[in-house]
């Protein structure tokens, strides 16, 4: 078995230039690995506006690049509790509340609507939220110019006489690789052509979400100093509503989150108004009505997400899955994008121990293997999640079992070391 020092007979592409696809590209130059990443895009640029990254996932950003975390670290300078904590939770609808305002009474207390009612603790160590353009720029930086290609959108992927993957583009141009890497989002055309049009097409999760910002000095004048400063989630029947600080403490973050059985709109993501915001919130608090009334230019997010993949990668031609191509999540246990970043340390130094064409499947089979029952069980715990917090979960509205419930899940995600992953990736891979 090859070691990242030795030159590399094979080459590749990677499909995307998301913060997936150019996480793993620093991670292939640290191996001396050939590549060039192909955007359908003009540019490199990131929709959507915050992301959050736990502990473990940022000190996984380390393992792969020290200049990843320090990137991070320079947009993601937000206000530090202690004991580190994830979201105060606390119960937003008021229909929840009984005719006092009181929603929960919780050692001797009663806790009134808006209150705190518990409190998620995260993990010591840099963490936070970030805005997604402004990290995908601290990514670029780390790359030397002219790895990528733009404006190339990808039509298909066929095996050339010996072996290598050829890539058609909807320019009509091809280009030819050893293997291709597919970054390119839960739309992704490489997971079609791995898993078939019916397996790779994602479901509506019976959720949707207005997404918006609205400047921290602004929040912090209708909602005090602290509360704008740290992450909030207000939560109701078939709804939630999340606040936290981003970019530097200067953006307050705002997503409201319903529930709606279909989605029949060609387009996820669609223009809306406060005033239809502030309609699906009609039976919510005065505070939440206020975050929602200051939201600027208000857009609606249809989530989705995928089905089980049967495998993140295929042999003819060689093509290798990767984040939220092979495995797209809902939002709402924050560890979609965390996910993302563990895969491309895997992939990358599996593929950073390897010489040659013939060991690449031997590498993807490895990664597929590790990654795929951990990043499934993320898919469908986060979407559990999105039930729980919307108070139609097993647990309902009984505010102790949702306790008990919120502050416990989290776990076997933040407390998992990345590194035994790849100890067992390595094994597979020289078995």
């Amino acid at each position: 078995m090859g070691t990242s020092s030795q030159a590399k007979s094979f080459n590749l592409a990677i499909v995307g230039g998301g913060i997936s696809g150019l996480t793993l590209a620093i991670s292939l130059q640290k191996h001396n690995i050939p590549l060039t990443v192909y955007e359908s895009a003009a540019a490199f640029g990131e929709i959507g506006a915050g992301v959050g990254f736990q502990a473990n996932f940022v000190r996984t950003m380390e393992l792969i690049s020290p200049r990843i975390k320090e990137g991070f670290l320079r947009c993601s300078n937000n206000v530090e509790t202690e004991p580190p904590k994830w979201f105060d939770v606390r119960i937003g609808d008021t229909r929840k509340a009984d005719g006092e305002g009181f929603v929960h009474e919780k050692d001797g207390r009663k806790l009134a609507l808006g209150d705190p009612i518990f409190t998620i603790l995260s993990r010591p160590g840099p963490r936070g939220g970030v805005h997604r353009a402004h990290f995908l720029d601290e990514l670029v930086k780390i790359l030397p110019p002219g790895i990528a290609q733009f404006k190339k959108k990808l039509v298909d992927v066929t095996e050339a006489a010996g072996g290598d993957a050829v890539l058609h583009f909807a320019d009509g141009t091809t280009a030819q690789h050893t293997a291709v890497i597919g970054c390119d989002g839960i739309k992704a055309r490489t997971r079609e052509i791995v898993l078939g049009m019916e397996e790779a097409r994602p479901k509506f999760s019976g959720k949707y979400a207005y997404r918006g910002i609205i400047p921290m000095q602004k929040a912090v004048e209708f909602l005090g100093d602290v509360e704008p400063r740290t992450p909030q989630m207000y939560c109701g029947y078939k709804g939630h509503v999340l606040t936290f600080p981003i970019a530097n403490d200067t953006i307050f973050n705002v997503v409201t989150f319903s529930s709606r059985d279909e989605w029949t709109d060609p387009e996820w993501v669609v223009k809306t108004s406060r005033e239809d915001m502030l309609a699906d919130y009609a039976d919510w608090t005065y505070k939440v009505k206020s975050i929602i009334a200051n939201v600027k230019n208000p857009d609606i997010w249809a989530i989705f997400n995928h089905v089980p993949a049967r495998t993140f990668y295929q042999s003819k031609p060689r093509i290798c899955l990767l984040g939220d191509a092979a495995h797209a999540s809902t939002p709402h246990q924050g560890s979609g994008a965390g996910m993302c970043i563990e895969d491309c340390y895997v992939l990358g130094e599996l593929l950073g121990e390897i010489t040659s064409a013939d060991e690449l499947e031997k590498a993807f089979r490895a990664y597929d293997a590790v990654r795929r029952p951990r990043a499934l069980k993320q898919v469908e715990t986060s979407r559990e999640a999105g039930m729980l917090w919307d108070l139609e979960g097993p647990e309902g509205d009984d505010l102790k079992a949702f306790e008990k419930n919120a502050v416990s899940r989290m776990s076997w995600i933040w407390d998992h070391r990345i590194e035994d992953d790849l100890k067992r990736a390595r094994k597979l891979l020289r078995a």
